[in-house]
């Protein structure tokens, strides 16, 4: 019998099940669900590599951003979860630097890592974050090779789940496991992964969504030192009668860098006019006591976006207290109303150049009709298109899904679990 049949095999033994069950929760026909979506990744790096050295399975979950709404860039609180959508390899190493990927949705590609230098036509690319994990890792001193690798993901692009940080988290998974005996420190892997994005892809993203990724499980972190503090937490909507529910809007990501970018220079600004490098490092009476002389030196809208700021990086501090004490009211008070102060004062539920395409604020109108008093419901990271963030009564799921996907297609909505695990290998 070869390794792959092995492997099959294996996925039906009670070690390998219960695996399963703790990366992606017990929901009903997920353990089937995942058996084929293994058994068929498994098939296709047999038809495509034939491997003769060992198959690893390495998996980096999607992440939920729960409170912290484009805090992290300017060393803010988060509130944030890995969740039971991953992006999966079964890889192999090589005895070169080629990397050769094959990925659903994509055409096949091949890197090699023997030049690691920043390449700008790689820009915006696979590629790009796939140079920049092993730049930065041999940077540090890891070890990094080649690889063959077959990749599927239930972190669909553009779901506002982070997929850019799930590949990346499970990129540099990959050269911890098979060349450094995935040993690397979640923090590490997290900081490797903003590295690729920011220099290699070209979009400056804070480190919440790496973060989140990385570490897994429910997480409170604050960025204010170099060194993150994070913080581990416990909490089970389900037991008390609540699902999270992401919705996809439909709306484009396309040549939105631009807004996301303005977002953190804007705030920024506003630190450089205390001589400081973020607003972290500014203290809120100072800001908001500044304010009429603010203006006229930066624009409205980023004094608008630095006021978001301080006020939100506060209601993460309450959330934490809210689910340590086990009060939802309050938290769902919090929830709500970051959601309404990114709408108001950040500004980023809609593109500033398409303000005729408005589908998250369809949608947040649509859940405040049906949630109000009930549950809660906020934009979810980066904003401009893609989803929102729901806590729906279990009672009034169906009725929520049903409404949702009316109006913006069928399978846009994802009920959520939260993930206990980051970045994994699983050994078949």
């Amino acid at each position: 019998m070869n390794q792959y049949a092995s492997m099959i095999r294996s996925l039906k033994t009670p070690e390998v099940m219960e695996r399963l069950l703790h990366l992606y929760g017990s929901r009903d026909g997920m353990l089937v669900e995942q058996t084929a979506r293994y058994t068929s990744l498994l098939k296709r790096h047999e038809e495509f590599f034939h491997a003769e050295t060992p198959v690893l399975m390495v998996s980096a979950p999607g992440r939920t951003e729960i409170g912290g709404n484009h805090t992290d860039h300017n060393r803010g609180r988060v509130l944030a979860a890995s969740v039971n959508l991953d992006t999966l390899a079964a890889v192999s190493a090589r005895e070169d630097m080629v990397v050769h990927v094959h990925s659903d949705g994509y055409p096949a590609m091949t890197i090699d890592l023997g030049s690691l230098d920043r390449r700008p036509e790689e820009e915006g690319t696979t590629a790009a974050l796939i140079r920049g994990v092993a730049a930065r890792m041999a940077e540090l001193d890891y070890k990094i090779g080649g690889f063959d690798a077959v990749i599927t993901s239930t972190v669909a692009s553009g779901s506002g789940l982070s997929s850019s940080a799930a590949f990346e988290v499970m990129t540099c998974a990959i050269l911890d496991a098979l060349y450094n005996d995935f040993g690397m420190d979640s923090k590490v892997r997290a900081k490797i992964g903003q590295y690729a994005e920011n220099v290699y892809f070209g979009k400056p993203s804070g480190l919440l969504d790496q973060m989140a990724s990385a570490f897994g499980g429910l997480v409170t972190v604050d960025f204010r030192h170099d060194d993150p503090d994070v913080r581990p937490m416990s909490y089970d909507f389900a037991r008390r009668g609540y699902a999270l529910v992401v919705v996809g809007t439909g709306g484009s990501h396309d040549d939105l860098t631009d807004e996301y970018a303005a977002i953190p220079a804007e705030m920024k600004q506003v630190a450089a006019c205390f001589h400081e490098e973020n607003l972290r490092r500014v203290r809120p009476e100072e800001f908001f006591s500044a304010i009429a002389t603010l203006r006229g030196k930066v624009s409205d809208r980023a004094v608008l976006r630095a006021l978001h700021f301080f006020e939100e990086n506060e209601r993460v501090v309450r959330q934490v207290e809210a689910l340590e004490k086990d009060d939802l009211d309050a938290f769902f008070k919090e929830i709500i109303a970051s959601g309404r102060s990114s709408y108001m004062y950040l500004q980023n539920v809609y593109a500033q150049k398409r303000p005729t395409e408005q589908s998250l604020s369809v949608a947040l109108a649509m859940a405040e009709h049906m949630l109000e008093g009930k549950g809660a419901w906020r934009i979810h990271g980066g904003g401009f298109a893609g989803t929102t963030l729901n806590f729906v009564p279990q009672r009034e799921l169906s009725a929520f899904i049903d409404a949702m996907e009316a109006v913006f297609g069928p399978h846009s909505c994802h009920v959520l679990d939260i993930r206990p695990e980051g970045a994994a290998v699983i050994r078949l």
